[in-house]
């Protein structure tokens, strides 16, 4: 058994934790963050996780934050984020990861898409534990461990495949995609029923007076990829299409 762990969130709460706010003058402040101690931080959450999960072996899920697939589906894609900046040293700590520990990322993948990746290899299946506090992971059919929650889940396929068509229907605000105009958590899970199937949802989007084309839209850009949507041998996503 190993851990794929959501590295950017561990690195953005460890490098925010050691940030520091310094007066020098009248008016004249500045940020700084003591690396050392964003380091310790960063350690001490693995170590935590390790000893309530017993598992040693992890990997450390990164994004590729040079580029983004689901920005050339949608170049709003996230556009919400422009401007937010993160903590002082961060970019140094994930330099650092790459050096220290075993990692992984992908070209034009999130940290999300790649511990998917690897839980639903087929030689890893029921191996991995993906570790993450976001929601969206909830979509991939696997043991997902929650840290803030201390929650430890075992999604199998026909939940997470519902997940998956709830967020189309619902989208998601943090990730600056609407889904389906008018429909929330309660709408959709009127809509998909105890039988969710992706005709229910395109009937919704109709029913919006949005068409086919636009929901396929939202499925892509809400797609958590799994093994069987990636190109291993040209290293790119295969676009989400219904079965």
């Amino acid at each position: 058994m190993f851990m794929a762990l959501d590295t950017d969130i561990l690195l953005y709460r460890a490098a925010s934790a050691a940030e520091t706010e310094i007066e020098w003058d009248t008016d004249i402040w500045s940020l700084y963050t003591d690396l050392k101690e964003a380091k310790s931080i960063f350690n001490a959450q693995i170590e935590n996780i390790k000893q309530r999960l017993q598992v040693e072996d992890f990997i450390c899920c990164l994004s590729d934050h040079k580029s983004n697939f689901r920005k050339e589906i949608d170049p709003s894609y996230k556009s919400n984020r422009k401007g937010t900046r993160k903590p002082v040293g961060y970019t140094a700590l994930v330099d650092w990861v790459r050096d220290t520990y075993k990692s992984l990322s992908k070209p034009s993948l999130e940290a999300d898409d790649v511990m998917s990746l690897l839980a639903t290899k087929e030689e890893n299946i029921g191996k991995c534990i993906i570790v993450s506090d976001d929601k969206d992971m909830l979509s991939c059919p696997t043991k997902v461990y929650r840290p803030t929650r201390d929650e430890l889940l075992d999604i199998r396929p026909a939940q997470a495949d519902a997940y998956f068509f709830t967020q189309v229907l619902t989208g998601d605000t943090a990730d600056g995609y609407p889904g389906c105009k008018g429909v929330g958590e309660k709408t959709a899970a009127k809509i998909l029923g105890n039988r969710p199937t992706w005709s229910s949802v395109e009937q919704a989007f109709i029913k919006a007076g949005l068409t086919k084309e636009d929901a396929l839209t939202q499925a892509r850009l809400a797609r958590i990829l799994r093994w069987e949507d990636w190109d291993q041998e040209n290293q790119k996503p295969i676009l989400w299409r219904p079965k």
